[in-house]
Protein backbone atom coordinates (compact mmCIF):
# COMPACT_ATOMS: atom_id res chain seq x y z
CA UNK A 1 0.00 0.00 0.00
CA UNK A 2 1.12 3.64 -0.82
CA UNK A 3 0.55 6.02 2.05
CA UNK A 4 1.00 9.36 2.31
CA UNK A 5 1.46 11.23 5.18
CA UNK A 6 0.79 15.27 5.27
CA UNK A 7 2.56 16.44 8.29
CA UNK A 8 1.69 20.36 9.12
CA UNK A 9 3.34 21.43 12.41
CA UNK A 10 5.82 23.81 12.69
CA UNK A 11 8.27 21.61 15.32
CA UNK A 12 9.92 18.88 14.84
CA UNK A 13 10.50 18.28 18.65
CA UNK A 14 6.83 18.15 19.37
CA UNK A 15 4.83 15.27 20.13
CA UNK A 16 2.52 15.81 16.88
CA UNK A 17 5.76 15.61 15.25
CA UNK A 18 6.85 12.05 17.19
CA UNK A 19 2.85 10.73 16.01
CA UNK A 20 4.62 11.22 12.75
CA UNK A 21 7.20 9.52 13.29
CA UNK A 22 6.06 6.40 15.03
CA UNK A 23 3.37 6.05 12.12
CA UNK A 24 5.64 6.32 9.00
CA UNK A 25 8.00 3.86 11.43
CA UNK A 26 5.01 1.56 12.19
CA UNK A 27 3.19 1.79 8.32
CA UNK A 28 6.99 0.43 6.46
CA UNK A 29 7.42 -2.28 9.21
CA UNK A 30 3.90 -2.95 7.62
CA UNK A 31 5.27 -3.25 3.65
CA UNK A 32 3.99 -0.09 3.34
CA UNK A 33 5.71 2.81 1.26
CA UNK A 34 5.45 5.82 3.13
CA UNK A 35 6.02 9.31 1.86
CA UNK A 36 5.93 12.84 3.70
CA UNK A 37 5.29 16.01 2.84
CA UNK A 38 6.32 18.30 5.94
CA UNK A 39 4.87 21.10 5.02
CA UNK A 40 6.71 24.05 7.50
CA UNK A 41 9.82 22.26 6.19
CA UNK A 42 8.73 22.35 2.78
CA UNK A 43 8.18 26.05 3.60
CA UNK A 44 4.78 25.52 1.44
CA UNK A 45 2.71 28.72 0.38
CA UNK A 46 -0.70 28.41 1.26
CA UNK A 47 -2.31 30.80 -0.98
CA UNK A 48 -3.69 29.74 -4.29
CA UNK A 49 -2.88 32.30 -6.93
CA UNK A 50 -2.42 33.18 -10.22
CA UNK A 51 1.65 31.35 -9.14
CA UNK A 52 -0.13 27.83 -9.36
CA UNK A 53 -0.95 28.32 -13.50
CA UNK A 54 2.37 27.77 -15.06
CA UNK A 55 0.65 27.93 -18.90
CA UNK A 56 -1.19 29.75 -20.78
CA UNK A 57 -4.32 30.95 -18.93
CA UNK A 58 -7.72 29.94 -19.74
CA UNK A 59 -8.29 33.69 -18.59
CA UNK A 60 -5.56 36.24 -19.02
CA UNK A 61 -7.63 39.10 -18.12
CA UNK A 62 -9.87 37.78 -15.35
CA UNK A 63 -8.74 35.09 -12.22
CA UNK A 64 -11.47 32.33 -12.05
CA UNK A 65 -9.69 30.18 -9.67
CA UNK A 66 -12.40 26.83 -10.56
CA UNK A 67 -11.73 27.89 -14.15
CA UNK A 68 -8.12 27.44 -14.58
CA UNK A 69 -7.55 24.87 -11.73
CA UNK A 70 -9.93 22.56 -14.33
CA UNK A 71 -7.48 24.25 -17.31
CA UNK A 72 -4.31 23.78 -15.75
CA UNK A 73 -5.10 19.95 -14.63
CA UNK A 74 -6.62 19.34 -18.48
CA UNK A 75 -3.50 20.97 -19.78
CA UNK A 76 -0.91 19.50 -17.26
CA UNK A 77 -0.02 23.18 -16.89
CA UNK A 78 0.18 23.48 -12.91
CA UNK A 79 3.10 24.62 -11.01
CA UNK A 80 5.83 22.09 -10.25
CA UNK A 81 5.00 22.63 -6.25
CA UNK A 82 1.30 21.78 -7.13
CA UNK A 83 2.28 18.81 -9.30
CA UNK A 84 4.20 17.31 -7.15
CA UNK A 85 1.78 17.16 -4.40
CA UNK A 86 -1.08 15.94 -6.52
CA UNK A 87 1.61 13.09 -8.21
CA UNK A 88 1.87 12.06 -4.06
CA UNK A 89 -1.93 12.29 -3.48
CA UNK A 90 -3.02 10.33 -7.11
CA UNK A 91 -0.21 7.28 -5.97
CA UNK A 92 -1.26 7.45 -2.51
CA UNK A 93 -3.84 4.50 -1.34
CA UNK A 94 -4.09 5.99 2.14
CA UNK A 95 -3.31 9.47 3.43
CA UNK A 96 -2.77 9.93 6.95
CA UNK A 97 -3.17 14.00 8.22
CA UNK A 98 -1.26 14.58 10.98
CA UNK A 99 -1.88 17.75 12.51
CA UNK A 100 -2.78 19.98 15.96
CA UNK A 101 -6.15 21.15 16.14
CA UNK A 102 -6.09 25.01 16.13
CA UNK A 103 -8.76 27.11 16.39
CA UNK A 104 -11.19 24.26 15.94
CA UNK A 105 -9.87 23.50 12.62
CA UNK A 106 -6.20 22.49 10.90
CA UNK A 107 -3.37 24.58 10.77
CA UNK A 108 -3.62 27.83 7.75
CA UNK A 109 -0.65 25.74 6.26
CA UNK A 110 -2.54 22.65 5.62
CA UNK A 111 -5.98 24.56 4.95
CA UNK A 112 -3.74 26.01 1.88
CA UNK A 113 -2.62 22.87 0.96
CA UNK A 114 -6.07 21.45 0.55
CA UNK A 115 -6.59 25.03 -1.11
CA UNK A 116 -4.02 24.10 -3.87
CA UNK A 117 -4.00 20.35 -4.53
CA UNK A 118 -7.34 19.65 -4.00
CA UNK A 119 -8.01 21.74 -6.98
CA UNK A 120 -11.35 21.61 -9.51
CA UNK A 121 -10.30 19.17 -12.21
CA UNK A 122 -7.81 16.53 -9.96
CA UNK A 123 -9.91 16.10 -6.77
CA UNK A 124 -13.40 16.97 -7.97
CA UNK A 125 -15.47 17.94 -10.79
CA UNK A 126 -19.19 18.41 -12.00
CA UNK A 127 -21.27 15.10 -11.06
CA UNK A 128 -18.06 13.88 -9.23
CA UNK A 129 -18.73 14.26 -5.73
CA UNK A 130 -19.12 12.20 -2.52
CA UNK A 131 -19.44 8.51 -2.99
CA UNK A 132 -18.67 9.13 -6.95
CA UNK A 133 -15.54 11.37 -5.74
CA UNK A 134 -12.59 11.73 -7.73
CA UNK A 135 -10.59 9.66 -4.41
CA UNK A 136 -13.55 6.92 -4.32
CA UNK A 137 -11.28 3.76 -3.37
CA UNK A 138 -8.52 6.19 -1.14
CA UNK A 139 -8.64 5.68 2.35
CA UNK A 140 -7.91 8.59 4.54
CA UNK A 141 -7.37 9.07 8.72
CA UNK A 142 -6.78 12.40 10.99
CA UNK A 143 -4.41 12.35 13.62
CA UNK A 144 -4.50 15.49 15.78
CA UNK A 145 -3.37 16.65 18.63
CA UNK A 146 -5.27 18.72 21.18
CA UNK A 147 -4.04 21.77 23.66
CA UNK A 148 -7.07 20.68 26.18
CA UNK A 149 -8.49 17.29 27.77
CA UNK A 150 -11.05 15.29 26.35
CA UNK A 151 -13.44 15.67 28.31
CA UNK A 152 -14.13 19.57 26.23
CA UNK A 153 -14.88 17.11 22.91
CA UNK A 154 -17.67 15.39 24.74
CA UNK A 155 -20.89 16.03 23.70
CA UNK A 156 -21.85 18.26 26.49
CA UNK A 157 -18.17 19.71 26.59
CA UNK A 158 -17.22 23.49 26.34
CA UNK A 159 -16.12 22.80 22.97
CA UNK A 160 -18.54 20.05 21.33
CA UNK A 161 -18.41 16.54 20.40
CA UNK A 162 -15.11 15.99 18.19
CA UNK A 163 -17.31 14.46 15.75
CA UNK A 164 -18.79 18.01 14.94
CA UNK A 165 -15.74 19.75 15.46
CA UNK A 166 -14.14 17.80 12.24
CA UNK A 167 -17.36 17.36 10.48
CA UNK A 168 -15.77 20.63 8.07
CA UNK A 169 -13.16 18.84 7.17
CA UNK A 170 -14.75 15.02 7.10
CA UNK A 171 -17.79 15.68 5.13
CA UNK A 172 -16.50 19.11 3.52
CA UNK A 173 -12.84 17.72 1.89
CA UNK A 174 -12.33 14.42 1.98
CA UNK A 175 -16.01 12.68 2.10
CA UNK A 176 -17.03 15.49 -0.59
CA UNK A 177 -13.75 14.22 -2.70
CA UNK A 178 -14.75 10.32 -2.40
CA UNK A 179 -11.84 9.46 0.84
CA UNK A 180 -13.13 6.32 2.76
CA UNK A 181 -12.50 7.52 5.88
CA UNK A 182 -11.53 5.79 9.44
CA UNK A 183 -11.87 6.75 12.69
CA UNK A 184 -9.65 9.65 14.01
CA UNK A 185 -7.17 9.16 16.29
CA UNK A 186 -6.72 11.87 18.88
CA UNK A 187 -4.18 12.22 21.62
CA UNK A 188 -5.27 14.87 24.32
CA UNK A 189 -3.13 17.69 25.55
CA UNK A 190 -0.06 15.79 25.02
CA UNK A 191 2.33 18.70 26.50
CA UNK A 192 0.44 18.20 30.08
CA UNK A 193 0.40 14.73 30.34
CA UNK A 194 2.66 12.18 32.11
CA UNK A 195 6.05 10.20 29.83
CA UNK A 196 3.93 7.11 30.37
CA UNK A 197 0.68 8.55 28.88
CA UNK A 198 2.20 9.97 25.33
CA UNK A 199 3.91 6.41 25.50
CA UNK A 200 0.51 5.13 25.45
CA UNK A 201 -0.48 7.35 23.03
CA UNK A 202 2.15 6.47 20.89
CA UNK A 203 1.48 2.34 21.58
CA UNK A 204 -2.36 3.25 20.59
CA UNK A 205 -1.47 4.91 17.35
CA UNK A 206 0.39 2.21 16.73
CA UNK A 207 -1.93 -0.83 17.22
CA UNK A 208 -4.55 1.38 15.18
CA UNK A 209 -2.06 1.87 11.89
CA UNK A 210 -1.91 -2.06 12.48
CA UNK A 211 -5.72 -2.81 12.25
CA UNK A 212 -6.85 -0.44 9.54
CA UNK A 213 -8.05 -3.28 7.20
CA UNK A 214 -10.40 -4.08 10.03
CA UNK A 215 -11.62 -0.46 11.18
CA UNK A 216 -14.71 0.32 10.15
CA UNK A 217 -15.15 3.42 8.42
CA UNK A 218 -16.83 6.68 9.42
CA UNK A 219 -20.51 6.35 7.94
CA UNK A 220 -22.07 8.70 5.39
CA UNK A 221 -24.85 8.26 3.89
CA UNK A 222 -25.24 7.52 0.23
CA UNK A 223 -26.42 9.53 -2.56
CA UNK A 224 -29.34 6.90 -2.34
CA UNK A 225 -30.52 8.44 0.48
CA UNK A 226 -31.06 11.99 -0.37
CA UNK A 227 -33.32 13.34 -2.94
CA UNK A 228 -32.98 15.35 -6.62
CA UNK A 229 -33.01 18.65 -3.78
CA UNK A 230 -29.84 16.72 -2.19
CA UNK A 231 -31.91 16.43 1.17
CA UNK A 232 -32.59 13.29 2.69
CA UNK A 233 -35.47 11.52 1.69
CA UNK A 234 -38.60 11.88 3.69
CA UNK A 235 -38.23 8.28 5.34
CA UNK A 236 -34.59 8.43 5.69
CA UNK A 237 -33.25 8.84 9.37
CA UNK A 238 -30.11 10.68 9.62
CA UNK A 239 -27.31 8.65 10.93
CA UNK A 240 -24.15 10.53 10.78
CA UNK A 241 -24.00 12.53 13.94
CA UNK A 242 -24.38 15.42 12.61
CA UNK A 243 -27.81 15.91 10.34
CA UNK A 244 -31.46 15.24 11.49
CA UNK A 245 -34.02 15.01 9.38
CA UNK A 246 -36.97 16.91 10.04
CA UNK A 247 -38.86 15.36 7.12
CA UNK A 248 -38.96 11.62 9.06
CA UNK A 249 -39.83 13.46 12.06
CA UNK A 250 -36.36 13.32 13.81
CA UNK A 251 -34.99 16.05 15.58
CA UNK A 252 -31.45 17.01 16.37
CA UNK A 253 -32.08 15.91 20.10
CA UNK A 254 -32.71 11.99 18.87
CA UNK A 255 -30.63 11.84 15.81
CA UNK A 256 -27.91 13.11 18.76
CA UNK A 257 -29.10 10.80 20.96
CA UNK A 258 -29.14 7.94 18.66
CA UNK A 259 -25.79 8.48 17.04
CA UNK A 260 -24.33 8.61 20.65
CA UNK A 261 -25.38 5.18 21.70
CA UNK A 262 -23.43 3.80 18.70
CA UNK A 263 -20.51 6.23 18.57
CA UNK A 264 -17.87 4.41 20.49
CA UNK A 265 -16.08 6.81 22.59
CA UNK A 266 -13.08 8.57 20.41
CA UNK A 267 -10.24 8.21 22.22
CA UNK A 268 -6.42 7.52 21.81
Amino acid sequence: MNCLIVFAHPEPASFNAALKDLAGGELERQGHTVVVSDLYRMRWNSALGPADFAGERANPDYLDLSREQEHAFATNAYSAEVAAEQAKVAAADFILFHFPVWWFSMPAILKGWIDRVFSRGFAYSAGRKYESGHFKGKRAMLCITTGTASTLYEANGIDGDLHHVLWPIHNGILGYTGFTILPPFAAWMPARVSAAERQAYLDALAERLRSIDRTEPLFFHPWSDYDKSQRLKPGVLARSGVQWNPRAGQTFEQSASDFAQRQRPVRA
